[in-house]
């Protein structure tokens, strides 16, 4: 057994269907008087149906919530914090809305009910990415972590499929890239294996016919091991590309990993052909690569960057990017095979393997 450290991160999950109803629950346990509710311009009615329902314990509804959490919206919400006299934070909504309610904690300190809508994970992590001027960073700390997490798969039924499959493909890229980080352990490895076992088998079946309560159940219970995935172990190349991708260009986020994913994988499984072997299997394919890239085909899922908006005069600035302060990788960086790998996944080619 090779030595390893894990660090259990303290955060109280809460799983099942109609588990919005437990919000004014929750907020009594945390001793919460006031909380500010958060979401998206899009799921503006959601959050002020929830925030009625939560009456006097509801300080208001700040529904501008975007993507990459860019510092400007976050210097927006914490004004709102403040007028409201907010002393806790109700997450409702995706990624966007997971971000800025952590960047408010981050800066507040402020407890927070995160209740995801989407499968990308961010939720289980103590990890915020943010943008200031056209550059995406990540910090980590234990003011991050939402203290509590309501999974209520009833809010997943009705879920885009297109944004369920490339929310689910966002996912699966932080187990992968846990099989193979610098600080994995054998716990994260097997919930990371599990993870991806419970997406693909949930994504097709969502796509087939979206109202599958069981598939659904299946994907939020893999969103949440993903994510938990993710705020166990460092993450690798695929997070610095897509970053990169996100903070400079600003394309989708979980588009972006969609796309990217059986691109950085093939990179790296060359040097981490073991920890990914499990993941080929599973997926009935030679390598974990070209079974991502299959799996993708299947699920009708974006293949190229050329369709997120991506100019191709962008890639020789999205290599020298990813070159410059790069994260922790099992294979070392090598410019020209990054601008390949950005070049293939502009053109949507399948995965260069070598």
């Amino acid at each position: 057994m090779q030595p390893f450290v894990y660090q259990a991160l303290s955060q109280r999950i809460v799983f099942g269907s109609g588990t919005l109803a437990r919000v004014g629950e929750e907020l009594d346990r945390l001793a919460v008087k006031r909380a500010l509710v958060l979401s998206t311009a899009g799921h503006a009615m959601a959050a002020e149906r929830l925030a009625a329902a939560l009456g006097q314990r509801a300080a208001g509804v700040f529904a501008g919530a975007v993507m990459h959490t860019p510092v400007e919206v976050t210097d927006e919400a914490l004004a709102a914090v403040g007028t409201a006299r907010a002393d806790a934070l109700v997450v409702l909504g995706g990624g966007s809305t997971i971000g800025l309610g952590k960047a408010i904690a981050l800066r507040t300190d402020l407890p927070q009910i995160a209740i995801p809508t989407t499968y990308a994970g961010s939720e289980a992590t103590p990890v915020l990415g943010e943008t200031a001027n056209g550059r995406k960073t990540t910090q980590r700390s234990p003011k991050i972590l939402p203290e509590v997490v309501l999974y209520d798969v009833d809010l997943t039924l009705t879920l885009p499929v297109g944004v369920s499959v490339t929310s689910g493909m966002n996912a699966i890229a932080h187990a992968i890239e846990a099989r193979y980080a610098e600080h994995r352990n054998p716990l994260i490895s097997l919930l990371a294996l599990d993870a991806i076992r419970a997406l693909a088998g949930a994504l097709p079946a969502i796509h087939a016919n979206p109202g599958d309560r069981g598939a659904r159940s299946d994907a939020l219970y893999g969103a949440w091991a993903c994510g938990t995935c993710l705020g166990a172990v460092g993450m690798a190349l695929h997070h610095k590309l897509c970053h990169v991708l996100g903070g400079s260009f600003g394309l989708p986020h979980a588009a972006t990993h969609t796309v990217m994913l059986p691109h950085a994988t093939a990179y790296n499984e060359s040097v981490a052909r073991a920890e990914l072997r499990p993941v080929a299997d599973l997926l009935g394919a030679p390598t974990a690569a070209e079974g991502l890239y299959a799996l993708e085909r299947r699920l009708a899922a974006p293949l190229t960057l050329r369709e997120l908006g991506m100019p191709e005069s962008g890639l020789d600035r999205a290599a020298d990017a990813a070159m410059a302060d790069p994260y922790w990788n099992p294979r070392p960086l090598d410019r020209e095979r990054l601008r390949q790998l950005l070049a293939d996944a502009y053109a949507g080619r399948p995965p260069r393997l070598d």
